[in-house]
C-alpha cells in the first residue's frame, strides 16, 4: 500500500473514513470497515502495519478454524 501513519491505523476501519481527497485515490470509504465487520462475525480479526507514509502497508487478516 502507499503507507500509513499510525495515528490512522484505527481510524481506517471506521465507516466512511477516508485519508486522501478522492480526487487522489478512488474508493468510498467502505471497503474495510465492511471487512473489519466480517472478520469480527467471524471470530477473526483484521490490521494493519505501516512504517508511515510512502514506506508501504500490509493488511493482516487472521481466520479461526
Amino acid at each position: 500500500g502507499i503507507g500509513i501513519k499510525s495515528e490512522y491505523h484505527e481510524r481506517i476501519f471506521s465507516l466512511f473514513q477516508r485519508l486522501h481527497q478522492q480526487e487522489a485515490y478512488e474508493g468510498t470509504g467502505l471497503g474495510l470497515s465492511i471487512c473489519k465487520r466480517i472478520m469480527e462475525r467471524h471470530q477473526g480479526s483484521i490490521w494493519v502495519e505501516s512504517a508511515g507514509e510512502n514506506q508501504g502497508t500490509t493488511f493482516f487478516v487472521l481466520i479461526p478454524n
